[in-house]
């Protein structure tokens, strides 16, 4: 279920360009929450325990800033391009038995039977669930399975209390039977080019005797 990671945070006072390069220089990720209709909160969170904690894109964080209690979800993370930093994240204020739509990853295990493969359409399902206890992913099993047995958003085994939020028609899992090239199309091809080639290098020696 989802991290309850425990962060002190400071109020953020100074804004731009310039004041964001020296929070992250100091080795820090500026932060906002917003939500229940109050106004932004501005933050600065510790870099390190913030990677850590947003190896979860469905965190939720206990926040002491500056010794005051906030719970807050990880609704969107701004990293950069190339280095593993975060450059900004967007929390969401949540309370104690709330409910709220989120977006979990879909984990398959297993092999399929042999002669099938399988692609995975959609990465992840969208669903309805306790703030305070987000699923990490949810998995699904695909072991023997054969061509046409495949896995829409509704075959998936939520945990309890969570409701899926997406079409249950949504294809997860597509299983089908690996298709085989016939290499004797592919020979007789080959063959009636090379055929082919043979007769205009005749006919060009033809042309050139006369």
């Amino acid at each position: 279920m989802a991290d309850r990671t425990k962060l002190s945070a400071e109020e953020r006072h100074e804004f731009g360009k310039g004041a964001a390069r020296r929070i992250r220089r100091d080795a820090k990720v500026p932060a906002v929450i917003y939500g229940h209709g109050a106004e932004p909160i501005h933050i600065i969170l510790p870099g390190h325990e913030t990677m850590l904690a947003a190896r979860n894109p469905n965190a939720v964080l206990s926040l002491d800033i500056e010794g005051k209690n906030h719970l807050a979800m990880i609704k969107d993370i701004q990293r950069h391009a190339i280095r593993p930093e975060i450059y900004h994240l967007d929390l969401l204020t949540v309370r104690r038995g709330e409910r709220v739509e989120v977006e979990i990853p879909v984990t398959v295990e297993g092999e399929v039977a042999p002669g099938n493969l399988w692609t995975q359409p959609e990465q992840v399902v969208l669903v309805d669930v306790d703030a305070l206890d987000v699923p990490e992913e949810v998995l699904v099993d695909i072991e023997g399975r054969s061509d046409g047995e495949h896995v829409t958003a509704g075959d998936l085994e939520l945990p309890e209390g969570v409701n899926l939020a997406s079409d249950p028609e949504l294809l997860i899992v597509n299983v089908s039977e690996e298709v085989e090239q016939d290499l004797g199309e592919e020979e007789e091809t080959e063959e009636g080019e090379e055929t082919a080639e043979e007769g205009e290098e005749s006919s060009e020696d033809e042309s050139g005797d006369e």
